[in-house]
């Protein structure tokens, strides 16, 4: 049978889904709420929006953000909810709680007077994008997709990934906001230092604190070891958890090309598309060449020394990466990103590029701890 009603029992979708949906609902969350800041009621029912006029003006990256936004969540909400057997009762799901989700979170941007407008536009396109996450799920079980991916966990992952899969999912995504080195996830010291000295301004403890020296700039050479580091950290990473040097090798370029587009997409929103090139400086040319070789090397490393690899060199990524100060042209692509059109991707984009690394750290540390597995052998009587 290929009915709707029957295409769960058949492939049951990998538990993955569930995990991942909780994950991104939260992040629709914070950057649909984000900057929680400046709340007040106006006296006016939350869902009055809905009977507002419609707005006058509207934008094609308005449209396309809400749009977008709610695909991926009725895709995972549809795959994880399907697992009960019912196709249709995972349909249902996957659209109802999307547009009741939106619905909230429309209304909740009413008491955000200086930084949201909530709109029934909104709203209705987030519904929208739901419904075709619902639908591309819906295509995927009947195709048998989870089946093969489930087929793909029992026989191409090692049992015990730690959430390695779904971490390098996010990697793209941690790489949309921008980094002042190319690939340069999770440079926070900066970030950290500036927190610190504001805290303590004008308390007991400022005269404590030791006075910031000016870090002079990573050297060219410098910025390419890093380049080829923040990217030949992640792939190792990947290599920890597949079983065969094809997979390994598939992985690899599929993940070189997703993150490259994730730079490009970046320069883009930023700068424009004319200038989505702008990040591969000639140190930025050199880093990759090193990081597409190490990854080829690398390729038949046992999983434990991948893993082991995969912390070192993010280690060295990180200290190198937080001594370096923020260039000039850094922050200005921040203050784009902090009081432009992109605010609404800011605080996620923002918290995901700075704290991935270290994320990935600890999967590779318990990738890194795992327990071989046991041999078990037949005994003769």
């Amino acid at each position: 049978m290929n009915t709707l009603g029957s295409l769960s029992s058949a492939s049951r979708p990998y538990p993955l889904a569930l995990v991942l949906v909780l994950l991104y609902a939260a992040l629709v969350v914070y950057a649909s709420l984000y900057p929680f800041s400046g709340w007040r009621y106006q006296g006016v029912a939350l869902w009055a929006f809905l009977f507002a006029p419609w707005p006058a003006h509207w934008t094609s990256f308005d449209v396309a953000a809400n749009l977008l936004a709610y695909v991926p969540l009725g895709l995972l909400l549809t795959l994880a909810v399907a697992r009960s057997g019912s196709a249709r009762l995972a349909a249902s799901v996957g659209l109802l709680l999307p547009c009741l989700l939106s619905l909230a979170l429309e209304s909740a941007q009413g008491l955000l007077v200086q930084h949201r407008v909530p709109s029934q536009v909104d709203w209705i396109l987030n519904t929208v994008g739901a419904a075709l996450g619902v639908g591309l799920a819906l295509w995927l079980l009947r195709s048998r997709w989870p089946a093969r991916w489930n087929a793909f966990r029992q026989t191409g992952l090692m049992p015990q990934n730690h959430g390695a899969p779904a971490l390098l999912a996010l990697w793209p995504l941690a790489l949309v906001y921008p980094t002042s080195v190319p690939f340069g996830l999770g440079q926070v010291w900066y970030r950290l230092e500036g927190t610190l000295y504001a805290w303590a301004e004008g308390s007991f403890l400022q005269p404590w604190l030791p006075v910031p020296l000016p870090e002079p700039p990573l050297s060219p050479l410098t910025e390419a070891i890093v380049v080829a580091l923040c990217v030949w950290a992640p792939l190792l990473l990947g290599y920890a958890v597949l079983r065969r040097v094809g997979q390994r090798l598939l992985f690899m370029l599929l993940a070189l090309a997703l993150v490259l587009g994730a730079l490009l997409l970046s320069a883009s929103l930023t700068w424009g598309p004319a200038h989505a090139w702008a990040w591969l400086t000639p140190s930025a040319s050199l880093g990759l060449s090193f990081a597409v070789a190490l990854a080829f090397l690398s390729l038949a490393l046992g999983h434990r020394a991948a893993a082991v690899l995969s912390l070192l060199a993010w280690v060295l990524a990180l200290t190198l990466l937080n001594r370096a100060p923020a260039e000039p042209y850094f922050a200005q692509s921040l203050q784009l990103w902090e009081w432009g059109r992109f605010i609404q991707l800011h605080g996620l984009t923002q918290w995901l590029g700075a704290l991935w690394p270290f994320a990935a750290l600890w999967v590779g540390l318990r990738l890194a701890l795992r327990a071989a597995p046991r041999q078990v052998y037949n005994r003769r009587a």
